[in-house]
């Protein structure tokens, strides 16, 4: 019993779609182009955020390394009595 529910379901189906017009084959067609593309534009969008998000981080991680460049180099030249640029030199 099953098996025949399951070939007349799959007969029907199969009707089903060699029925299909056309036009309604282009447009099904037309508008699978159309996700992918959205798809495509989300892809770009996200990766081109993404590589914002690297440059400010990789901007962030460098100015803090320079601000601890200099605070250490302040803290060196109060202990060595001695220039902050000299203490960079160091």
């Amino acid at each position: 019993m099953r098996k025949i529910a399951l070939i007349s379901a799959a007969t029907a189906a199969a009707l089903g779609l060699a029925a299909c017009s056309d036009r309604t084959q282009e447009a099904a067609s037309n508008t699978a182009e159309s996700a992918a593309n959205d798809v495509s534009t989300g892809v770009d969008k996200a990766a081109a955020a993404t590589d914002e998000l690297g440059d400010k981080a990789a901007k962030a991680a460098n100015t803090a390394a320079a601000n601890v460049e200099q605070k250490r180099a302040e803290a060196e030249a109060d202990l060595h009595n001695e220039s902050v640029k000299e203490a960079k030199t160091d």
